[in-house]
């Protein structure tokens, strides 16, 4: 007989489960929100969300695990991916769509926390590895409809777009400071639009 289950991770948990795992990431959000990532443990995670800590350390293994999730569903909903049938506006509304993201009190602090522990730590370095490592592959898909309708070259690597995307962000944000507006949303979808279709980023 043929097992028809869904593969982990394609079907959203229910019931209690999910009632758990809802708790927790409001929990890991109030303690970002009041405390900062250095601060996030387990056990005070587990205190304000009402569920047993092994719960907590079952399904999340570490501070870095619950981040990762915090963060994958904030992205999910406020940073929104776009396939409009133009690349223009596609990398632009992403571009801004980050923007918001860390002009969020939640959002860049839990990035840098994440960024900052990953300079140490193993397991935070994997968990944001992952996390990008997801999210570009997502958002590459609108290159991928866009170099299908010949907007962009052939060759082009649909994922070195989007890296290209963010990195102006948090070049700002963790070497020189700077502030991240609105300009510089306009000046990085237009400069790496323009050299995608100069063929910058042509697969290797």
């Amino acid at each position: 007989m043929s097992d028809h289950r869904p593969a982990p991770g394609t079907v959203r948990p229910r019931g209690r489960t999910e009632r758990v795992r809802a708790a927790v990431l409001a929990a890991t959000r109030a303690e970002l929100e009041t405390h900062g990532y250095p601060a996030l443990t387990m056990e005070r995670v587990a205190e304000i969300a009402g569920v047993a800590k092994s719960t907590v350390y079952r399904r999340w293994r570490d501070p870095a695990g619950l981040l990762a999730e915090l963060l994958a569903d904030l992205t999910m909903t406020e940073v929104p991916l776009y396939d409009t049938g133009s690349i223009e506006l596609d990398m632009r509304q992403l571009a801004m769509g980050i923007h918001r993201f860390y002009a969020n009190p939640v959002g860049r602090p839990m990035m840098l926390g994440l960024i900052a522990a990953g300079v140490y730590s193993p397991r935070a370095a994997e968990v944001l590895h992952d996390f990008f490592q997801a999210r570009n592959e997502q958002a590459a898909e609108a290159v991928r409809h866009a170099i299908r309708r010949g907007e962009l070259p052939a060759d082009t690597d649909p994922v070195d777009v989007i890296r290209a995307l963010g990195a102006a962000f948090y070049y700002r944000m963790l070497v020189t400071h700077e502030p991240v507006d609105d300009a510089l949303v306009e000046q990085t979808a237009t400069a790496v639009i323009a050299a995608a279709k100069a063929g910058a980023y042509r697969a290797r």
